[in-house]
């Protein structure tokens, strides 16, 4: 059997736990098609320590966005992620695989599973930090939930008993948008600075470059496209992926264009 169709195949610890069936469906459709060693992770330590030892074998991750996101990093700091492809098979709640789903991911275990076996390696870009840390597709500053909450339509019921709490006393106030106080440098041009309150920033690769958004407190967004991309001032936390970073001063991110693959559905 050829090299590529040699697998090693690292199962968080997490996806076993929130998702066993999904978890074996996909060992056993991975297992049909190539030659799989298996690998249980059940700490971090473990996690990395299967990937440094992979040897030939393409490494295939079977886990969530933040398992996905420990396997960059681990290879990053090995300086191989650009040596393969990366494989990744989705196990997690939707809000937990969000970020393999925007990658082109497919999000079913029998559908990523043929996608590791039949699909084709896509080259992607990376963010790195001054700090050596990674961001697979975008951040944003300050840091905010993963994802937008889903809101139910509210029955007749619920509907009445809100209008009666209404009447009884004020709403209350909807909070204001809490400003930031952050000085925004792209390919060094100023797209904001200190004295420029900002409610936020966002960052997203696409394409070779990374295209910033600041949007100001009192005006229309700012926005740009550059390859280094440098936010100081107050401390401050971000969002990079689906991982919360910080307090921080500073961070300058570098744009890598292509810098990793992953194995993505043919066509």
């Amino acid at each position: 059997m050829s090299a590529p169709d040699q697998l090693l195949v690292v199962i968080d610890a997490v996806a076993r736990r929130n998702d066993g069936e999904s978890v074996r469906i996909a060992r056993d459709v991975l297992r049909a098609g190539a030659s799989a060693k298996i690998c249980l992770a059940d700490t971090p330590a473990e996690f990395a320590r299967a990937l440094a030892r992979r040897g030939s074998r393409r490494p295939v991750v079977i886990g969530d966005d933040r398992a996905l996101l420990r396997a960059v990093a681990q290879l990053h700091r090995e300086r191989e992620l650009a040596d393969g492809a990366l494989s990744l098979v989705p196990v997690g709640p939707r809000a937990g695989v969000e970020l393999a789903g925007a990658l082109g991911v497919p999000l079913g275990a029998v559908a990523a599973a043929r996608a590791v076996l039949d699909g084709a390696a896509r080259r992607l870009d990376l963010l790195v930090d001054d700090s050596d840390g990674v961001v697979v597709r975008g951040l944003r500053i300050p840091a905010g939930p993963a994802g937008l909450a889903v809101v139910e339509p509210p029955s007749v019921w619920t509907t009445c008993r809100s209008l009666v709490r209404t009447l009884v006393r004020p709403a209350p106030a909807v909070p204001a948008m809490r400003a930031h106080r952050l000085r925004v440098e792209a390919d060094g041009r100023l797209l904001s600075d200190l004295d420029d309150p900002v409610e936020g920033v966002t960052v997203l690769s696409r394409g070779g470059v990374a295209e910033v958004v600041v949007r100001p407190r009192a005006a229309e967004p700012v926005r740009a496209e550059a390859t280094r991309i440098t936010v100081s001032g107050a401390s401050f936390r971000y969002r990079a992926d689906a991982l919360v970073t910080g307090p921080v001063w500073t961070r300058t991110w570098t744009l890598r264009p292509s810098a990793w693959s992953l194995t993505l559905p043919v066509g």
